[in-house]
């Protein structure tokens, strides 16, 4: 079982490689350009075995809610500074109550184990 520091890192290249493949993802033009289309995949499946691996020693939840959380926020600004999305205020207000609970997650849940 990994230790928890390196069960975070595992998270970290989870989430990399989210995003990557969620940025894969907008430059294959739904599954039209093969090169796109198979990193896509790559990333997605190479996020998956991190985060499986993240597991050992997170919870499903926890890990689940950092992936999803900190995922949206990178993905968000992927899509503002390199596909030239805009966002609003709705969005921002969005985004910023998902951290808000992971951070409650994180600081006040007895479901995740301090070390």
């Amino acid at each position: 079982m990994p230790s928890s520091l390196s069960a975070y890192g595992l998270l970290a290249f989870a989430i990399v490689f989210e995003v990557a493949g969620s940025s894969m993802l907008q430059r294959s033009e739904q599954f039209t350009r093969f090169i796109p289309a198979v990193a896509t995949i790559a990333c997605f499946a190479a996020s998956l075995f991190f985060l499986s691996q993240a597991l050992k020693a997170i919870p499903l939840g926890v890990a689940y809610a950092i992936w999803g959380g900190v995922g949206i926020i990178l993905t968000t600004l992927v899509s503002v500074f390199v596909f030239r999305f805009t966002v609003d205020l709705a969005a921002i207000i969005g985004i910023a109550l998902i951290v808000a609970g992971v951070v409650v997650i994180n600081v006040f849940s007895n479901s995740v184990a301090h070390s």
